[in-house]
């Protein structure tokens, strides 16, 4: 029995068949290819290339205008300088205490005045004692010569007395315009924003109301009407 060796083929593995293309070798070329193409389409910033480009230049988007930069570009300014402008009408609407204080210096010191007028028609003035000195003085010297006791008691110590309430009453009268003046006063002239203070109305209506009082009682005085001149006695032995 003849037994005949069985023929063994072997693959070639040197060329491989026309038609045929390696697999690792096409991935290649394809990504090759992909990456060509996306390097066509970016835009080149030195050569000013306009082609579109799917990829954006970061500096190209801040130009054009993002909803970012609209929202950093456009209204943040418009929102800081609407702040702003509220911020600066409120401030002129807030009263500003130096002007507040100058408004009232003069009202007030007028009102104080008003009041120590008042206070001096009450109490007397060294100017009353001294108009009062004179008369007296002007009496004893038209009396010196002779005079009856009646007369005597009017030139000396009747004009002193009337002296004296006159001029009182000319402080009271002053106390009293002053007073008067300085509460009419908002009523006249320019209108102001601002009312007059309360410490000032407070002290001008204390220095009408004793300017009323020493209008009283120097008329009182000025005319008897308190304490009459005192009278001459009818000589003993008659």
């Amino acid at each position: 029995m003849n037994t005949t060796p069985s023929r063994t083929t072997t693959p070639s593995t040197t060329t491989p068949p026309a038609g045929t293309t390696d697999p690792a070798e096409g991935s290649a070329d394809a990504v090759t290819e992909e990456a060509t193409a996306k390097d066509s389409l970016v835009k080149d910033p030195a050569k000013g290339s306009t082609t579109d480009s799917p990829v954006k230049d970061p500096a190209t988007e801040d130009a054009t205008g993002t909803p970012s930069d609209a929202a950093d570009s456009g209204a943040a300014p418009d929102d800081l300088s609407g702040q702003a402008d509220g911020a600066d009408d409120a401030e002129d609407l807030e009263p500003d205490p130096f002007d507040e204080a100058r408004h009232g210096v003069g009202a007030g010191a007028a009102a104080v005045v008003s009041a120590a007028l008042g206070v001096v028609a009450l109490t007397g003035a060294w100017t009353g004692r001294v108009a009062a000195e004179r008369e007296t003085l002007i009496g004893q010297i038209q009396t010196s010569g002779g005079g009856s006791a009646a007369q005597q008691i009017s030139e000396i110590y009747g004009d002193a007395w009337h002296t004296t309430a006159l001029v009182n009453g000319v402080f009271a009268v002053l106390a009293l315009l002053v007073g008067v003046f300085v509460l009419v006063r908002p009523a006249f002239g320019a209108p102001s924003d601002r009312p007059q203070p309360t410490w000032v109305r407070a002290v001008a209506t204390a220095g009408v109301a004793l300017g009323v009082l020493g209008v009283l009682i120097s008329a009182g005085m000025y005319f008897d009407l308190f304490v009459s001149l005192p009278t001459a006695g009818a000589p003993a032995g008659g």
